[in-house]
């Protein structure tokens, strides 16, 4: 249970940055470096946690990384 709970809080930390971009229909203060970090870092705790069948950081890094993908693609739809 504290492994679900922490990785739906590391969920949600990129959420509040998604609503803020869809909102204000504006990206360019995001780093397009810091977006391709995150989601190469999600892929690979993916490939991780697969591995060792661990559903918390699974669920963790599925969901930031679906934030992520949402970033980016705001962020080269709204440059």
């Amino acid at each position: 249970m504290v492994g679900l709970f922490g990785a739906f809080l590391s969920g949600i930390t990129f959420f509040p940055q998604v609503y803020r971009t869809w909102k204000l229909k504006s990206a360019k203060e995001l780093s397009l470096t810091m977006i391709l970090i995150i989601l190469l870092s999600n892929v690979t705790w993916l490939f991780y946690a697969f591995n060792k069948q661990d559903i918390a950081v699974i669920s963790a890094n599925f969901f930031v990384g679906s934030c992520a993908i949402v970033i980016l693609y705001f962020k080269i739809k709204y440059k």
